[in-house]
């Protein structure tokens, strides 16, 4: 396992309430899980969210490998050491949970996937290659307004903040380093109660057909779909996913 760095933290809610880990996906930070933060916190959670490495104001690294990845969330635990209640993983941030849930069984008492990075195609890399091109190329409020004009304008905010403040370098180094990105081996292996909330196969989704029927093989693992939504659903359609969310942590 490689050597974990740790990970700054952003959180909603009273620390003495349940606690759940927020990790967000490629290039984006920990600030932009904010609409599962307030609602976790609304209903009760401690919500902490964290910058994963080479991204926000987390450390910077040479290791932009899933396992590094996987290895910095392990080593990310509540302040009294015990488990956490659930942790909640975006894309990249999905299979770094998937990664390090299968590995200690002990961290988290659940775990809930968004769209999760469980196997990248071809082409599902090149979609991402070229969204992260374009994401760099103009890293302005602007930018991000005119692609997504419909998402709320914190995440159009946050969205441009993260891209600025996330190394490019080790964004493409994550793509690179992972040449055979799969992690459905560990996905096999969970044994916490798993949901996934999957994003809209008609919009875009990474989660879908032969991949999200064979990991759903394993009995603890389950499925919602938010129709509309593409990759990231607590943009795209926030209400439906914040449900979603609370659903299966109910």
């Amino acid at each position: 396992m490689p050597a974990p760095v740790t990970l700054p933290r952003l959180s909603w809610g009273s620390p003495g309430a349940p606690r759940a880990l927020l990790a967000h996906g490629l290039g984006s930070d920990g600030a932009l899980m904010w609409r599962y933060g307030a609602a976790l916190a609304d209903a009760g959670w401690h919500a902490v969210a964290v910058d994963l490495r080479g991204h926000g104001a987390a450390p910077r690294a040479l290791d932009y490998s899933l396992a590094a990845y996987a290895a910095d969330l392990a080593a990310t635990t509540p302040e009294a050491d015990a488990p956490w209640d659930a942790v909640v993983g975006h894309s990249l941030g999905g299979a770094a949970a998937t990664v390090a849930a299968a590995g200690d069984p002990g961290w988290t008492r659940r775990l809930v996937l968004i769209d999760p990075a469980i196997a990248l195609s071809d082409d599902d890399r090149e979609i991402v290659r070229v969204s992260q091109e374009q994401a760099f190329g103009d890293p302005s409020v602007e930018a991000v307004r005119a692609a997504h004009p419909a998402w709320h304008p914190i995440d159009v905010e946050l969205k441009a903040r993260a891209t600025q403040r996330a190394s490019r370098w080790a964004v493409e180094q994550t793509s690179l380093q992972n040449a055979e990105w799969d992690v459905r081996a560990a996905a096999a292996a969970l044994t916490v109660p798993t949901h996934v909330i999957g994003a809209d196969p008609a919009v875009h989704s990474i989660f879908t057909d032969d991949l999200a029927a064979e990991v759903l093989r394993n009995p603890r693992v389950t499925m919602s779909v938010i129709a509309g939504a593409g990759h990231s659903p607590h943009r795209d359609r926030p209400e439906a996913a914040v449900a979603a969310l609370l659903d299966a942590l109910g």
